[in-house]
């Protein structure tokens, strides 16, 4: 079951518009601080990148959730393209901070994979620092229920 904090107040869930876009903005920095290791690995492929530009134009009200969910689509085969590793969670955290504009909970995901992607990349000592700057990038009223959830999340990469 979803978290409702993480619901949009119009699919009746309990998150407001203004929340929302500074979830979505807090995820696609998350994610762009470790796209350069995608770009490293696939210079030419900028579906990714092009990801985190839809992302941001939706939070400024530029773009639809269906231009932000097509670009999710293409940023994960974007990671597909690549092997395992930091390259490819780079990419899935690109296609989860656009993805926040349809499923705010999709944020989560954009961090989670950029810490693995730093994990992979620099190891456990870069990771945890990485995550003291998403927790002190996110918006202070958000913490409360959005770092627990990420807390859960993180569960995956341990």
């Amino acid at each position: 079951m979803r978290n409702p904090r993480f619901v949009a107040i119009h699919r009746g869930g309990s998150l407001p518009l203004e929340q929302h876009r500074q979830l979505a903005a807090w995820a696609a920095d998350c994610a762009e601080r470790v796209l350069a290791l995608f770009t490293a690995a696939s210079p030419q492929d900028q579906r990714p990148a092009l990801a985190l530009e839809t992302a941001h134009a939706w939070v400024r009200g530029e773009a639809t959730v269906g231009e932000a969910r097509a670009s999710a689509v293409a940023a994960h085969a974007a990671a597909r393209s690549v092997p395992p590793g930091p390259a490819r969670d780079a990419a899935r955290a690109a296609g989860h901070a656009v993805a926040t504009a349809h499923m705010a909970d999709h944020a989560l995901g954009a961090a989670v994979y950029a810490l693995k992607a730093l994990k992979a990349d620099a190891g456990a000592d870069r990771m945890a620092v990485e995550q003291r700057w998403q927790a002190g990038r996110l918006p202070e009223a958000m913490r409360e229920w959005v770092l627990p959830a990420l807390a859960d999340k993180m569960r995956l990469i341990h």
